[in-house]
């Protein structure tokens, strides 16, 4: 039996451009500057998913834009392979300390 597929939109290849039209684009964005810059001013940190480099490349826009928001730098690191982490100096990864003997 042979199926129609209606809406569907083919993925780009990786590295690809964006699925997302311009206004998404400038509307997620938005989104994820309000929303995450309100959690790192709540706690100094915020973990989000980032699944493929578009939605990385994203979350640094993002950590620029706080930083020049704000006046201080926003770091951004990857946790794993499927999650960013955004935070304020004094935030981030503490330096492994060696067990007291």
């Amino acid at each position: 039996m042979i199926r129609d597929l209606y809406n569907v939109r083919a993925q780009p290849p990786e590295g690809g451009t964006t699925p997302l039209t311009e206004e998404e684009e400038r509307r997620v964005r938005a989104v994820f500057f309000h929303d995450l810059g309100n959690a790192i001013a709540e706690r100094g940190w915020v973990r989000f998913p980032a699944y493929s480099p578009e939605e990385r490349r994203r979350l640094v826009d993002v950590a620029h834009r706080l930083s020049a928001h704000w006046g201080q730098r926003v770091f951004v690191e990857a946790e794993d392979q499927c999650a960013l982490r955004l935070y304020l100096a004094g935030h981030g990864p503490q330096p492994a300390t060696p067990p007291l003997p």
